[in-house]
């Protein structure tokens, strides 16, 4: 591995002038290559264009003494050095345009030159990984005299300081609506219902009911709501989970209430039940209509009284614990069919709230896709994005009448894990648009391949992917047919007298072959292609 080292030119340490006398001074950046024990393969040299005759002299020096250092110099602008935005802007455009070869090369960012601001930015990249590097800080010799110095490689793994980043993170919470995670929300109605939720969250400790569609967020948001109250000190035991469709029989009265030894076959041990683990905590009862008739019951009792009985025990156990319970079932519609208890809706129906399907809420989708992008970057620990054109495509579909988002954000999630995961170089490209929206469509039921009949089927063979899938209908009506006069002609003018029978009467002077051509350039197809396409040459 090559060993890289990426460094602003120090306008004050490695200015020592001209004269021999700069031998004797400690200049860090030349510092760098007189290690013994560190072998600097290249050094990237950033400086403003102003310095470039100081940056052009350390590079002699170096020659001299590191010979087999490659020094490359790189001009990055910036008006004021000590404005936060303006320099991390420079760098940050170095870091997005430098050419990374982390198979073949390891890199070290030197934080002892430039000004503090600089510093500073060189440190936010670095631990952002647009800079994928270690630090490296070098110090002058403690007596003067012709040694290099010290360095220091400083590794920015933040796990050794997750107690920081713990609290740096509760921090950021305070100033934020916490509960839509940091997401930009614009549905109205949905961010009115969060405000009201996160203050719910905070003064009360009755049940809480989260309706709503399947992959609506009602998982997500009881996830907030504990770490929400679990920051605020509300409470102090854990948020237990479970899905209430996974429970059946006895295996649904023994994970929730638990049971005494040999109070079944199989129960070759004591089970402390679900209910007891909550304890101090919250309870989160996912799919709370799948629960049968006897566990209705004794939950209820559980609610109200803090107490309930072991499966095939004696005595009871206590848990004081919050619920939360989550449906995609109407629940009034099940008490009416009696189904589920019409004394347990009414006791968990205090704070009932209805989380929208991402259909009733489409505003939201673009702000919900950025954030999708954020959290596969945190995953995968690489930034991803889309070129400008892809984005454009995607958006056009997914706001379109044409996709349904059954599974509403879990169908999101999907579809952004896959095109972040195919993405060449972290760019989600048109092509990896059109293969994504081809794959929805096919998973709700459409098809990739229109109809035979349909024009989109005619101009297929015509057109790129990438322009097909762009086209409105109307559009492919009419290309279809130009597909078809030119076709039965042999001329770019025939086919025009055609096309503009009617027209052309009304005009003095008129030119068919230039119309049509015009008409042709909008779809970016010319005649004699068409042409042979129309015939299936």
């Amino acid at each position: 591995m090559k060993t890289v080292v990426i460094g602003l030119l120090g306008t004050v340490l490695d200015q020592r002038g001209r004269s021999a006398k700069r031998w004797e001074k400690w200049r860090p950046t030349l510092s760098l290559c007189q290690h013994e024990d560190l072998l600097v393969d290249r050094l990237e040299l950033l400086c403003q264009e102003l310095f470039r005759p100081l940056a052009e002299q350390l590079v002699a020096d170096l020659r001299i003494t590191s010979p087999e250092t490659e020094v490359r110099i790189h001009a990055v602008e910036f008006a004021d050095p000590w404005d936060l935005g303006m320099v991390y802007g420079a760098l940050h455009d170095f870091a997005r345009g430098y050419p990374f070869d982390l198979d073949q090369e390891e890199y070290l960012v030197h934080i002892t030159t430039g000004t503090h601001i600089a510093q500073i930015c060189l440190f936010l990249l670095t631990e952002a990984r647009y800079l994928p590097a270690r630090l490296i800080q070098t110090s002058p010799p403690k007596k003067p005299n012709h040694q290099p110095g010290s360095y220091q490689i400083i590794d920015l793994d933040l796990s050794r300081y997750d107690a920081i980043a713990a609290r740096f993170s509760r921090e950021q919470r305070e100033g934020r609506a916490y509960l839509k995670g940091g997401i930009e929300t614009r549905n109205e109605a949905f961010n009115q219902m969060i405000a009201q939720l996160e203050q719910i969250s905070i003064a009360s400790t009755d049940p809480i009911l989260l309706t709503g569609p399947t992959g609506a967020g009602k998982s997500q948001l009881a996830r907030r709501i504990f770490d929400l109250k679990h920051y605020r000190q509300q409470v102090a035991g854990r948020l237990v989970e479970v899905n209430c469709a996974t429970l059946r029989g006895d295996n649904a009265m023994s994970a929730l209430f638990g049971h005494r030894k040999g109070a079944f076959t199989g129960a070759l041990s004591a089970r402390s039940g679900l209910l007891k683990e909550a304890d101090g905590g919250v309870l989160f009862l996912d799919e709370i209509g799948e629960l049968g008739g006897d566990e209705q019951a004794m939950l209820l009792h559980a609610i109200e009284e803090k107490r309930f009985l072991p499966l095939g025990g004696d005595s009871q156990s206590r848990s004081d614990f919050q619920l939360i319970a989550g449906t995609n079932r109407d629940l009034l519609a099940e008490v009416r069919s009696g189904r589920f208890r019409e004394d347990l809706l009414a006791r968990i129906n205090l704070w009932s709230y209805r989380l929208p399907s991402l259909r009733e809420r489409l505003e939201d989708l673009e702000p919900n896709l950025d954030y999708e992008l954020e959290r596969f970057a945190e995953r995968r620990h690489s930034q991803v994005g889309f070129n400008r054109t892809a984005r454009a495509t995607y958006l056009q579909f997914a706001l379109s009448p044409e996709a349904s988002w059954r599974a509403n954000f879990r169908d999101l999630n999907a579809s952004v894990t896959r095109m972040a995961t195919l993405a060449p170089g972290g760019r989600i490209t048109q092509e990896v648009v059109t293969q994504e929206i081809a794959r929805l469509r096919h998973n709700w039921g459409g098809t990739d391949t229109p109809s035979q009949g349909d024009p989109r089927a005619l101009t297929a063979p015509l057109l790129e992917a990438a322009t097909h899938a762009q086209l409105d209908y109307l559009e492919h009506v009419e290309l279809a047919a130009i597909a078809e006069v030119c076709r039965q002609t042999d001329s770019l003018a025939e086919a025009g007298r055609r096309l503009f029978d009617r027209s052309r009467e009304r005009k003095r002077s008129s030119n068919d072959s230039h119309r049509l051509r015009q008409r042709l350039a909008r779809y970016g197809v010319e005649f004699e292609q068409l042409r042979r396409a129309a015939k299936g040459e």
